[in-house]
């Protein structure tokens, strides 16, 4: 059984005061406490050595491990595994070695403040992250929380909730909580101009305006929702592909000839952390799929110049693969090949040329081969008839 070395202790704004006495004398017999500059203010009165994050905070594990035989405490801010410090050093040294000391979330701690029901609410994180990502959860009556990145966060967020017509929803920052500064900004969003502290927490009660824009996690948004070239899988479409590659919690999908990126965005929209690489050649396609990557919600949308099957080589594993350019039995056979075990492989043809390879690839491995037509009612004249999209072939199959 491995030593329990490390401990990773939780502290709020009442600092040592705020630990339970079995956690208080872990800390108090620490050789060395890691932080940052706020727990070791918080914990100033314990003579132990100090160390702060190192930079660039990656090296955090080396760091650890050289410690090692030491009696060692990390101190972080509420629950360490709760979007914190723990859960990376839990990834990395083995979790046997670790003791956990949780202390009260700024998630839950906001939500008492709010008298929200946490199990009712989408806990975020946009800390050292793209604040942008925060958009996909802009949905009518959505309470969201929000760890932020710093004290201009809540008027970023406040401006993408305007621009979708979600203006005259409810915010509330808070600061400091459960500490000696404790303090709260109420406001709406299309009048947000409070200054607030760089450390807090947001709570947004999401209210949309009879225009607003319905943005939908389910696949399937309105082509109009995304910059363009004509080029792009079609709504319905795009909805039948992604029910097939089956979007998943922390899952990464290769989109082959992404284009303006539809499909991309909504993998990464369907599923909390799911990952997407796009492999386009053409850059005036790529800048599209950034622009709509940031607009969306997922800006952290991999972006991969050139040609396939040449490059797909040294992308990280997919766990599911959609080819909606550059198809042939190469690109299939290099995509197949990378496609980690039970992923899932779609690939649609419009042209009767690609539809022969998808027909051929078929008959070789199996799966689902299906046509998919629409036709949307416009208007004839003064009379509405019916307009055929080109249709689509489909096929479809998991790895086993």
């Amino acid at each position: 059984m491995s030593e329990q070395w490390l401990h990773i202790v939780g502290i709020g704004e009442e600092g040592l005061a705020g630990l339970l006495p079995a956690t208080r004398a872990i800390v108090d017999a620490a050789e060395v406490i890691i932080g940052g500059d706020r727990h070791h203010d918080l914990s100033s009165a314990i003579d132990a050595e100090r160390v702060a994050w190192p930079s660039p905070f990656d090296a955090l594990i080396d760091v650890l491990r050289g410690y090692k035989g030491r009696r060692v405490v990390v101190l972080a801010t509420g629950d360490p595994l709760w979007f914190s410090v723990g859960a990376r050093i839990g990834r990395a040294i083995d979790p046997a070695q670790i003791v956990y000391h949780p202390q009260l979330s700024a998630f839950q701690l906001a939500a008492a403040r709010m008298g929200w029901s946490i199990a009712d609410v989408e806990t975020l994180t946009v800390h050292g992250r793209p604040v942008e990502q925060m958009i996909a959860f802009i949905q009518p009556g959505a309470r969201l929380l929000i760890l932020t990145t710093g004290a201009e966060t809540p008027a970023q967020i406040a401006r993408f909730l305007t621009q979708r017509g979600f203006g005259t929803s409810r915010m509330t920052v808070l600061a400091a909580m459960g500490g000696d500064r404790e303090a709260r900004f109420d406001g709406i969003a299309q009048d947000w101009d409070h200054s607030v502290p760089a450390f807090n927490t947001l709570a947004v009660d999401c209210i949309a305006a009879p225009d607003a824009a319905l943005l939908p996690r389910v696949p399937g948004l309105p082509d109009d929702m995304f910059q363009h070239d004509g080029t792009m899988t079609k709504q319905d479409v795009r909805a039948a592909t992604l029910a097939k590659l089956m979007p998943m919690r922390g899952a990464l999908l290769w989109d082959i000839g992404t284009g303006c990126g539809s499909v991309a965005v909504e993998w990464m929209r369907a599923a909390r952390y799911a990952r997407a690489i796009g492999i386009e050649p053409r850059a005036d396609r790529r800048a599209m799929a950034a622009a709509n990557a940031l607009a969306l919600g997922t800006p952290q949308l991999q972006l991969v110049e050139g040609h396939v099957p040449e490059a797909l080589t040294g992308l990280v594993a997919p766990d599911a693969v959609f080819i909606g350019g550059g198809l042939s039995v190469e690109t299939f056979d290099a995509a197949w090949a990378a496609l980690r075990p039970l992923g899932r492989m779609v690939c649609n043809a419009v042209t009767l040329e690609s539809e022969a390879v998808l027909i051929a690839l078929h008959k070789a491995h199996g799966g689902q081969l299906v046509k998919l037509q629409v036709n949307r009612a416009e208007p004839i004249g003064n009379l509405t008839g019916w307009r055929p999209l080109m249709p689509v072939t489909q096929w479809s199959l998991i790895k086993r």
